[in-house]
């Protein structure tokens, strides 16, 4: 035997068996802190300054643990995972060696994390977020390998196709088809235990990480890198559209901003400016608009916009170059509505305007020369952005004195015109189709309302009134028109004229609204009432266009109507019968469909403005109004209106009161429940108290003689020291409500003799009554209030005339207070005495109806008991023996009684006053006795009362 050899006795092989689960979970614990233990030595191997340098071990570890980590980073690991990314990261400097470890670590990153347990993905996510974080630091590296695998790291997240080779660790391997694993992968009990996280779970993390943020700052980075800066632009696209939080996470850094400063550099791809686009739209789309312009209105912004979009607009030929020009147009519109855009200072908006009039007026720009219009469907887009801008920068009043330079005014008009105008051009030469030529020309009408009411000036100088009143005779004219109906504005008019009568009687209201007097002198010189009263007629003749257009229109008109009749009579005198005739048939219709969502709350309120604007104040269209039983349907208009609309109608009420004629018809209505004027105002009266919170009795009485009209909570809107332009709360709450209208109606209609009151209504009347001497009383101890919070002390008399007038509105509460109920304890007794009488009645019938049956009962009994009738006939003979006349009867008839009576005979007047002045002569008369008379019968006839037997 040799002795350098060491035998060792062989064990006899026993056969395997398999583990319990408790060993099993027992070996796999060991497994995990094994592995655990070997990233915190790698770590411990890379930081620690003994091993720092020994870059060929660091390498050699590094690789064996990537090895191991090749189907994925466990959740668990990620924190260590990334400590040893960030010392790579670092040492990357010095040693590019280490460049090669962080592109195959991120490789890895574009797997899946693993998972051990279904809970580990809610327990380990902060740990994701900040290792997703760490990803983006990443880009700090220089080396332009390791920058583009972060990048395409980044973007496999948004893959939602899972590698083949990750195992499955819920399935049992299947014998008929068996499992595939990497070729250089070993096989361990722990890898059947791992699971890939849920497609979307990183995606969701990844909103919470710092990881836009950290792209969108190496941009600044890697200047000299222009592949990179396109995969990084490409890369903020797809995290700007698809999730909102990664819009904010990149607005914060002000990724806005920084987009659109390097929007502008040299890119031999010509992708740049298009991803930085996208982007921009994505961030104005998915966060704060505000936050997103605010950081656009900067100067470089604004010049760097400027640029990009005249490079695209004078050397975009093809589609999508025709289609960024006008997202970069859309852009600056958005920054156009921002208050502190510096369009006009950086002299952008002075080169949009030269755009705005091209082709329609010729320009000496050197900039216009280069431009060529295909007048296709993106130049007809762009056209209408430009006139959409044009009123979105008209709010800055600088912008308009370009207008005028560029003409504008000119070029709107000359757009607007009909068809048959506007087509007289040279026949050779490349205009806009019939169908483009509409919707600019209703871009154009929009843009002019807007436009038209800053710049009164340019548009009477251009003549603008003639060429609406033309373009308004074309859209009422005979002949045929189809209207396409593509655009935006044409709404409701497609096959005819509607949306164009739409925008131009929109544009006239916007003109006629100012109230400025040579505007409406000079339309109605040219005979807008008559042509304006037409056109309603004419659409309240068709009953079938009853849509939002047609009554937005309808209620247009009548405001056109209402602000020139409202100060002039000559233009009432104008408005006339035809206008009477419109207005009563408007208001006819009522208030059914108030609610009904088209418009017609607003052609009601319409139409009653139209009453009082040209109507009130003129007789002769008053009393035709009136013959028209105009009071009456604007008292039925009252009935059936909502609360909001009585304000307006109770007011045209009172102005028309001014016409002695008014009154009666006020008093004569009616409505289908017999109700009368006043009644309605009165219940008006008490719903208004009702909405204000007043404190009344059941019988609607006073119950505060202190605050008789006052609101419980009005003491506590009153504040110190109110200055001059300030109105006090008692005077304001007359125009916040209705009851200085109604009593304004009542002094107007009498406080005495108002027909269909009930004992409610006079207990209400009698507040009304006083209400102006409530309302002096309420200013008086309001000033009084003020002054004790201002701590102001009147001198004695001031002080004694203050109380004194509070204690007389006092008194005059606690007066009104007796005289309700008193109107309360009358009506009462008047319900008691009507009650006796109706109990009167009923014991009277009950009674006649028991003498009924009595008297019935009475004749069946004598008809059927023999008996009953002979003791009634010998009652009667007892009767009439009794009746016969006594002895001293006989001597009454010898000398009977003489009776006279009275009669004038003649009357004569004198100089006498009263019943002194009539002389009366009578004369006499005698009448006989009644016994006399029965004697005399009695003598003529003795047969007469005689008493005739009867026999059975």
């Amino acid at each position: 035997m040799d002795s350098g050899k060491i035998l060792h006795r062989r064990k006899p092989e026993i056969p395997v068996i398999g583990l319990r689960v408790s060993q099993k979970s027992q070996h796999v614990q060991e497994q995990i802190s094994a592995k655990s233990l070997e990233f915190s030595k790698v770590i411990r191997l890379l930081e620690d300054p003994l091993t720092a340098n020994l870059k060929e071990r660091h390498l050699f570890v590094l690789k064996k643990l990537l090895k191991r980590s090749q189907i994925g980073f466990r959740l668990k690991e990620l924190p260590g995972v990334a400590k040893i990314l960030n010392v790579c990261a670092e040492k990357v400097k010095d040693h590019p060696e280490y460049g090669a470890v962080l592109c195959e670590a991120l490789n890895i990153c574009r797997l899946p994390f693993l998972k051990e347990k279904t809970s580990d993905e809610l327990n380990f996510a902060q740990d994701v977020i900040d290792f997703l974080s760490h990803i983006g630091y990443l880009m700090r590296v220089s080396d332009a390998e390791v920058r583009q695998n972060i990048i395409e790291c980044v973007k496999s997240f948004y893959s939602c196709a899972a590698p083949k080779q990750l195992l499955d660790g819920t399935d049992r391997p299947n014998k008929t088809k068996p499992r595939t694993f990497p070729s250089n992968y070993r096989f361990s009990r722990l890898s059947l235990r791992l699971q890939p996280t849920s497609p979307g779970y990183r995606l969701q993390l990844l909103q919470h990480s710092d990881l836009p943020q950290a792209l969108l700052l190496s941009m600044a980075a890697v200047e000299n890198q222009p592949d990179i800066r396109l995969q990084i632009l490409q890369t903020l696209q797809i995290l700007s559209s698809s999730s909102d939080m990664n819009c904010a996470s990149i607005l914060k850094a002000r990724g806005a901003e920084t987009i659109c400063l390097h929007m502008n550099e040299p890119d031999p791809s010509g992708q740049v400016l298009f991803c930085s686009s996208e982007i921009l739209w994505n961030l104005l789309e998915r966060s704060s608009k505000q936050e997103v312009t605010a950081q656009l209105c900067s100067m470089e912004c604004v010049v760097s916009l400027k640029e990009a979009f005249f490079h695209q607009l004078l050397n975009a030929s093809q589609h999508l170059d025709l289609q960024l020009r006008n997202d970069l147009l859309v852009i600056t519109s958005f920054i156009a509505e921002n208050p502190n855009s510096l369009l006009v200072e950086s002299l952008f908006a002075k080169q949009l305007v030269s755009f705005i009039t091209f082709p329609e007026l010729k320009t000496h720009s050197h900039l216009i020369h280069n431009l060529k219009l295909s007048y296709s469907n993106e130049d007809l887009k762009m056209k209408k952005l430009l006139l959409n801008l044009l009123v979105l920068m008209s709010r800055d009043s600088a912008v308009l004195q370009l207008y005028k330079e560029e003409r504008v005014m000119l070029a709107l008009l000359t757009l607007v015109k009909p068809p048959a105008a506007s087509s007289e051009r040279r026949s050779g030469s490349r205009r806009w189709s019939v169908v483009q030529q509409e919707e600019l020309q209703l871009q154009a009408l929009a843009a002019l309302a807007a436009i038209a009411p800053l710049m009164l000036d340019d548009y009477m100088s251009c003549q603008g009134n003639v060429c609406l009143l033309l373009l308004l005779d074309w859209c009422v004219g005979p002949d045929s028109y189809f209207g396409q109906g593509h655009s935006f504005h044409s709404s409701g008019g497609r096959g005819s004229k509607r949306a164009q009568m739409r925008r131009c009687i929109r544009v006239l209201r916007s003109v006629t609204s100012l109230g400025e007097e040579s505007v409406n002198q000079d339309l109605c010189d040219q005979g807008i009432i008559s042509q304006l009263l037409g056109i309603l007629m004419q659409m309240d003749a068709s009953p079938d266009e009853e849509d939002v257009v047609s009554l937005e229109m309808e209620s247009d008109i009548q405001l056109i109507l209402s602000a020139l009749c409202d100060t002039d009579m000559h233009r009432k005198e104008l408005f006339g019968s035809e206008g009477v005739e419109m207005t009563v048939s408007f208001l006819k219709k009522g208030c059914d469909k108030f609610y009904s969502g088209l418009g017609h709350n607003k052609l009601i309120l319409s139409t009653v403005d139209c009453v009082w604007s040209c109507i009130v104040g003129c007789y002769t269209t008053e009393d035709y109004f009136l013959a028209k039983d105009g009071v009456f349907l604007l008292l039925d208009l009252l009935r059936t209106s909502p609360r909001c609309v009585h304000g307006i109608v109770l007011a045209t009420l009172l102005e028309l009161c001014d016409n002695p004629s008014t009154v009666s018809h006020i008093l004569d209505w009616r409505d289908g429940g017999g109700q009368t004027a006043s009644r309605l105002l009165l219940q008006l009266w008490r719903d208004e108290e009702e909405e204000l919170g007043l404190k009344r009795n059941r019988h609607g009485g006073i119950t505060d003689p202190q605050q008789p009209v006052l609101r419980p909570s009005h003491q506590d809107d009153i504040q110190p020291s109110l200055t001059s332009h300030m109105w006090s709360a008692s005077v304001l709450e007359i125009s916040e409500n209705l009851r200085s209208k109604i009593y304004s109606i009542f002094c107007k209609l009498g406080f005495q003799e108002l027909p269909g009151l009930s004992t409610k209504d006079y207990v209400t009347l009698s507040i009304v009554r006083r209400y102006l001497d409530f309302k002096v009383g309420e200013v008086w101890d309001e000033i009084n209030r003020e002054l004790s919070l201002d701590g102001v002390r009147p001198i004695s008399p001031d002080q004694e005339a203050l109380n004194a007038i509070c204690r007389i509105t006092e008194d005059t509460a606690r007066r009104i207070m007796t005289e309700q109920s008193s109107i309360v304890e009358q009506q009462q007794k008047e319900e008691i005495s009507e009650e006796q009488l109706l109990y009167t009645e009923i014991k009277s019938h009950w009674k006649q109806r028991e003498l009924m049956a009595k008297s019935w009962d009475d004749y069946v009994a004598k008809t059927s008991n023999y008996e009953i009738l002979k003791e009634l006939k010998v009652q009667r003979e007892k009767f009439n023996e009794s009746s016969k006349p006594k002895p001293e009867d006989e001597d009454i008839a010898v000398h009977p009684a003489e009776h006279f009576v009275g009669h004038i005979v003649s009357l004569e007047r004198t100089d006498s006053r009263g019943p002194a002045g009539v002389k009366v002569t009578l004369g006499r008369t005698s009448l006989k006795s009644a016994g006399q008379n029965r004697t005399e019968v009695k003598a003529r006839d003795p047969e007469y009362f005689s008493t005739a037997s009867v026999r059975d």
